[in-house]
Formats: structure tokens, sequence, C-alpha cells
């Protein structure tokens, strides 16, 4: 292996202001092997212990985890370990990627039913609607004749420069055009944004969540959003690429210093937690993630 290899740990920490009677969740936070990435090992401990729980690949090949909960409980703590060895594939010069308009015309012609397929990256998903100004917005980067993968850079470099980073502002239930509005967000309604105008052109882009390095190399720049979760976009750039994936909160392409967890049509397609609780009162989320690099050239120690 060439690559980096990475530590990863995440604790996802749920207090309810009283007992919850039952509940029923549904968890991904379990990384998979994809291309550029291999899963070398990977824990997660869930306390309470659940009374059922199945795993499973969802349509996209995403690992999920039912979990269900039927005696009472106060909180409850999902944590995940894994050790990654990340190799990202080399993207495409852009200059030698087609034009968008035949890149559009391509996906108007897909017939593939496979997950992935740019078919099922085309149109309105539950968490991106369509949206004409956010179209227009988008528009002005897919000049007649332009590299796609050039038009997707500068797409990516002015949301990075005309959005601001803003915690807070947003929820996970936000639709783009709030964050569009507003002119600020965070890595997921940049995401959506940059999703929403592409799909509006025509062009498919999905949504991935997944994490980043920590802590950067010597005299790199820490990456924004590095602390949490992150999210970026996956474009499609013809049969020949194929998918290139993209950072518009960091304005760059996505490399070894992104490490896919999860991949759909939006948000809702890759929540890490979701369910349903039978309870009364407020719950709080504390959620901590930690991207360690480890030293290649020493040898891999499994944990028990």
């Amino acid at each position: 292996m060439t690559g980096v290899r990475y530590e990863i740990s995440q604790t996802t920490h749920y207090e309810y202001a009283n007992d919850v009677a039952l509940s029923s969740q549904l968890v991904r936070l379990s990384l998979v092997d994809r291309p550029g990435l291999t899963v070398l090992h990977q824990r997660v401990d869930i306390d309470p212990t659940p009374t059922t729980q199945r795993a499973y690949l969802d349509f996209f090949g995403n690992e999920n985890l039912w979990l269900s909960f039927l005696e009472p409980h106060g909180a409850l703590i999902i944590e995940t370990h894994a050790i990654v060895e990340r190799d990202a594939p080399a993207p495409p010069a852009a200059k030698d990627t087609p034009a968008w308009e035949e890149v559009r015309d391509t996906c108007a012609t897909q017939f593939d039913p496979g997950p992935d397929s740019p078919a099922h990256f085309l149109f309105p998903s539950r968490r991106v609607s369509l949206d004409p100004q956010i179209t227009a917005y988008a528009a002005r980067s897919f000049k007649p004749g332009r590299p796609i993968l050039e038009a997707v850079t500068e797409l990516s470099n002015r949301i990075y420069t005309g959005f601001e980073y803003a915690p807070g502002v947003t929820d996970v239930a936000s639709d783009p055009r709030e964050a569009f509005d507003l002119r600020k967000g965070v890595c997921q309604d940049f995401a959506h944004v940059m999703i929403a105008g592409m799909r509006g052109l025509g062009l498919a882009a999905g949504y991935v969540s997944g994490y980043l390095r920590t802590i950067p190399p010597p005299g790199k720049k820490r990456l924004q959003g590095a602390d949490a979760m992150h999210a970026w976009v996956a474009v499609w750039c013809g049969d020949d690429h194929g998918w290139v994936e993209i950072d518009p909160t960091n304005a760059r392409l996505a490399g070894n210093d992104h490490i896919p967890l999860a991949w759909g049509r939006d948000y809702v397609d890759v929540a890490p937690v979701k369910g349903v609780i039978r309870v009364s009162g407020a719950h709080t989320l504390k959620a901590t993630v930690d991207v360690l690099e480890l030293e290649t050239e020493k040898p891999l120690i499994l944990p028990a």
C-alpha cells in the first residue's frame, strides 16, 4: 500500500431529559472499502446494548446498522474506531475533460440502473430542490464549450469565496435556497447549493459525507470543517473520467485529506444517525471526531 494511513475515532452522544421508553435507530458510521479507500480495522461500540441489531448495505453501498432498544435508557452513546488506508485516485486534468454540454447530453441518455449511474443524481431529491436563482448562479461558470472540470472548479471556488462558513445559521433540514440567500452555512449547505446548481443545468452531482485529516502536514493550512464530519460533492465528468470529487468548503479537489464514509443524492441518504424515539422532554447531542495520520513505515498492530 502506498497511500496515507489514518486512525479515525468518533463519539456520538445523545443525552435525554427523561428515559427513552423505546427507540429505533439507523446508524451510518461504518466505513466500507471503496476505490482509493481500504478499511484495515473497524469497531462500533454502542451503549446501551441494543435489543436487536442488523447490518446491511444500502443501494449506494453504504453500510447501515439498524438498532432497536426496548429497555428504558437515559442516553445513547455510539463510539466508532477505524484504521484505513487512503490512496485517492488522481483526478483528470481539467482541460482534458469533455465540454460540459457533452456530459449533460450523455447524462440524459443513461439507462444504467446501477448505484454509480449518473441517472440517479440528475433530479430533485429530498434535501435538494431545483431553484432558478441557484441554477443561474451556477450557469455563470459554465460557458459554452468549457471543459466540465474547469467549470466545476470555478463554481467551487466561487462558493468558497462568496459564502461564509458560519455554523449555527442553518440546520440539517435547511433547503439550499436558505444558505444561498444568506450566503452563509456549513459544508452540508455548500455541497447542497453546488449540487442544486449543477442539477439545474442537467448535470449529475452527488453528496459525499466523510472525514478530513485533523492535523495537516507541516506547512499546510488546516481545512475548514476538520473538527467534525464533513461533506463534499461528486460530479459526473463523462464516461471516460467518471465521478470526480470536489470540496467547495475548501475550494479543492478531494484527495488523501478526504476520507469518504457514505455517499448518496443528498444529506438524507447519508445521515449518520436517524430514527424514532418514544420520550418526553428535550435531548442534547454532542459529537467529537478525531482523524490522525499514522506512520505507514511502522508495522501496523491492529487492536484486538
